[in-house]
């Protein structure tokens, strides 16, 4: 292994020429929280002792060995690839993560069905999230909160007000604000005739949750648009134009949009919709996955696009305004790689974006010097950025560079492979 601390000083004095402080950038990027989401490890299948498969217009592909199967096989995952992610870490829940002794429907779950995910985030000094879980449910096969059926409806109401309720309670426990989203799997195969209609009861469902929980306190809500899904291919509900409606005309601190960067159509980049949003909202929740063709949910990979958006919600000064989450889940290699390589992907994008002079960019094109600004923005893609990468994650005692995978590997021939 090569001088990490040695290489670490070269980069500084690099850096430096541009008048960026390292230390300082490191300890913002430590301190940006990033929401590590539970369905990595066993294929979101969760723990309702009830049998069924993963619904909702989404799929998870693979067969390969080592899933969780209970949630305390999850947390020990969980920790296991915690100790290689630098920063700080919270873990985000789905609804059907609850531990009953017998099967609680969803209309039903109480804070005491997550209490040992509780007191062991409170054991971690870690804070958690939560989403609803309207999918993978007998009554989510046609609609949820959209549905014409008034009694299907009314339960996924009386769902999104426990989960609120529950979210509270996680706030409550953790001393950490609880984000939770609502997506919801809604749509149709085909072209329906009235398109505004499930979108007006949608409406009224969400309008029927918040009104419910009024009282809630220290929760944020993200509301999660999607272009399309396995089986709603020409239709859905929750568009982009309808979430994004719905919380400007909500017009509440604590309703924000939900950006997820497999959502949108292949064209479309979540780095170019960021700065849109807060012009007129003071927070985003932000789901952070690689889409391959469609919403497929690949592990993060170090790339233009999640490069491309940390990049801009640093020059937006947004970054400590935006809830990052990740969200993948890939069945067809080591789960913990998977979560490992995803999550140190996501806060490598967060450094290397503080990592580049945008004062100096930025005056540079208030000046008019599109072509300084154009050489600077070229320069720093170069930048001995992993230098700095490497000593952050050493000083966090994390892994230098791949030295974690073998561990990894072994934790898979001890625990895994017993399954």
């Amino acid at each position: 292994m090569y001088d990490v601390k040695k290489g670490y000083e070269i980069a500084k004095e690099y850096y430096a020429q541009y008048g960026i402080d390292v230390d300082k950038m490191i300890e913002i990027c430590d301190k940006t929280p990033i929401s590590m989401h539970c369905w990595q490890g066993d294929d979101v299948i969760g723990f309702e002792k009830k049998e069924g498969g993963l619904t909702g217009g989404i799929q998870t592909t693979g067969d390969y060995p080592g899933a969780a199967r209970t949630a305390d096989e999850l947390r020990a995952d969980i920790e296991k690839a915690m100790s290689y992610i630098p920063g700080e870490l919270k873990v985000n829940l789905h609804a059907n993560y609850q531990e009953a002794d017998d099967f609680v429907d969803r209309d039903a779950i109480e804070p005491k069905h997550f209490e040992n995910w509780v007191n062991w985030a409170v054991e971690k000094g870690i804070g958690l999230d939560f989403n609803p879980t309207y999918f993978s449910h007998p009554l989510s096969e046609k609609a949820t909160l959209s549905s014409s059926d008034e009694k299907i409806r009314e339960f996924w109401i009386r769902h999104g007000i426990k989960c609120r309720q529950i979210g509270a309670y996680f706030a409550e426990k953790t001393g950490k604000p609880c984000v939770i989203n609502h997506w919801i799997p809604d749509g149709d195969k085909e072209f329906p005739i009235d398109t505004i209609g499930p979108r007006l009861r949608f409406k009224d469902s969400l309008d029927q949750i918040f009104e419910a929980t009024k009282d809630v306190e220290n929760v944020m809500d993200g509301i999660e648009s999607k272009v399309f899904g396995i089986g709603a291919e020409s239709f859905t509900v929750g568009s982009h134009e309808f979430c994004m409606g719905y919380v400007m005309k909500k017009n509440l601190d604590n309703v924000i949009m939900t950006l997820d960067t497999g959502h949108y159509h292949p064209t479309e980049v979540v780095s170019a919709k960021l700065a849109s949003i807060y012009a007129f909202s003071d927070h985003v929740l932000l789901h952070v996955s690689r889409p391959v063709r469609w919403d497929s949910d690949h592990v993060v990979a170090f790339d233009d696009e999640t490069k491309a958006i940390m990049e801009e919600l640093v020059r937006l000064g947004k970054l400590d305004k935006t809830y990052i989450a990740t969200d993948f889940f890939d069945a067809s290699i080591n789960r913990i790689v998977a979560w490992v390589t995803g999550l140190r992907n996501t806060r490598k994008a967060i450094l290397a974006a503080l990592l580049q002079p945008v004062d100096h960019m930025k005056k540079l094109e208030a000046d008019g010097d599109v072509s300084g600004r154009l050489a600077f923005a070229q320069e720093f893609k170069a930048a001995p950025f992993s230098l700095v990468w490497d000593y952050y994650c050493d000083k966090n005692g994390k892994g230098i560079g791949l030295s974690w995978l073998d561990e990894v590997r072994q934790y898979e021939k001890d625990v895994l492979s017993k399954r």
